[in-house]
């Protein structure tokens, strides 16, 4: 009789997560790349998850490049406002039921999300553990919103943080956040964010290509940001930082991509300013062409005026080997210092134009070579994932 030994790996049994996120690729955001790059490569770990996410423009069930991706019904209120907080219909208890039963770990994204405070709820249950990221810190969008996303944290958030087994902030400005909701900080685990460092590195041969497609000089020296067009994301004061610069140096020029709500008013107001030649709106561009606009610049403006965590395009612009001018919001300054940056306040379009002007004039080469070998040796995804994996096994 024919006996047929089977190698290792083979007789290793996967283990399964449930991974909860409010919102999932193909729809566009921080938190969603997150959970992509993390679990592409758990996959490669003997890992099998399988997202749980909002369904926004998705079938039920669907898979995307090898993830196994289940939505649940909901009411999508405030997308069109550019705050998307999904809201999970009754009928959707049921998906969530299934998963965690079927999971030997839940891991949620983002404490103040309905949908991760369901999951907690269910792990408890049915003594799962449950692991939640926290990605952001305070959203401050001085108006009304601002009461209702306190409210929010009171009471769905601080549920959420407390029922966590353990806890991962992106940097430590999410974890000082998490600890004003009650979280113990003996559950929590800082842990940076990562980028695709083999995707976002420098390109020469795209230079040229994507200025001449836009109508970029060749000499210009281009000031990139990507942002969701929304006023969190300060792209008023990059307007008004723009307006100071280019009156003293014509040569700067400022490219924005990224879409949102305010995209049809921030061209106006391009407009009314007059910059319009010095100011470019590249609108939506797919994630694989990202890795192109980083390489048609030569810095990165990074204007947020609150909520950040640890955002995934500074570090990819730092991968592009670009030096980044950013306000100092949340988790950024733990990755930024004078040899590669400049961090400025927040809704200081004077002071962030007083960089840009420094910037330009200045020569970065050899700054950019020690950039791009930093990020090789500290912020790959392999790096945070094999982090991940461990914080997994401890509580398995």
């Amino acid at each position: 009789m024919l006996i047929r030994v089977l190698p290792s790996w083979a007789l290793m049994v996967q283990t399964r997560l449930c991974v909860v996120t409010h919102t999932f690729l193909p729809h566009v955001g921080g938190i969603e790349k997150v959970v992509y790059e993390q679990n592409k490569r758990l996959q490669q770990r003997n890992f099998d998850p399988t997202i749980i996410t909002s369904k926004v423009g998705t079938p039920k069930h669907y898979v995307y490049d090898c993830l196994n991706v289940e939505c649940y019904s909901s009411l999508n209120t405030g997308f069109s406002l550019g705050i998307p907080y999904p809201i999970p219909s009754i009928g959707s208890f049921a998906t969530f039921l299934r998963a965690v039963k079927s999971s030997t770990i839940i891991h949620a994204h983002g404490h103040p999300y309905p949908s991760s405070l369901i999951a907690g709820r269910l792990a408890k249950r049915y003594h799962k553990p449950f692991v939640l990221t926290q990605h952001n810190t305070f959203i401050e969008y001085d108006n009304f919103f601002d009461n209702v996303e306190s409210l929010n944290d009171l009471s769905i958030g601080r549920q959420t943080i407390k029922m966590a087994d353990r806890i991962i902030t992106v940097s430590k400005a999410s974890r000082d956040y998490v600890l004003r909701l009650g979280a113990n900080p003996n559950k929590i685990t800082v842990m940076h964010n990562g980028v695709d460092v083999d995707r976002f590195k420098p390109i020469k041969s795209n230079r040229e290509e994507i200025r001449r497609k836009l109508g970029i000089p060749q000499d210009a020296r281009v000031f990139l940001t990507v942002r969701r067009l929304v006023y969190k994301n300060g792209v008023d004061t990059l307007m008004d930082c723009a307006d100071i610069a280019i009156r003293q140096n014509p040569k700067v020029v400022f490219l924005a991509v990224g879409k949102g709500p305010d995209m049809n008013s921030v061209q106006a107001n391009i407009n009314e300013l007059g910059i319009q030649n010095n100011f470019r709106l590249a609108g939506f561009v797919p994630d694989e062409e990202l890795p192109s606009y980083y390489n048609a610049a030569d810095f990165f403006v990074l204007p947020s005026k609150s909520g950040e965590g640890l955002p995934l395009v500074a570090l990819e612009a730092m991968a592009c080997a670009l030096p980044v001018i950013a306000t100092a919001v949340g988790g950024i300054g733990e990755i930024l210092n004078s040899k590669f940056g400049k961090l400025v306040e927040p809704s200081r379009p004077d002071l962030m134009a007083k960089a840009v002007l420094e910037f330009a004039d200045s020569d970065w080469a050899s700054a950019k070579l020690e950039l791009r070998a930093l990020v090789e040796e500290k912020f790959s995804w392999d790096k945070n994932v094999n982090s991940l994996a461990e914080i997994y096994e401890e509580l398995i």
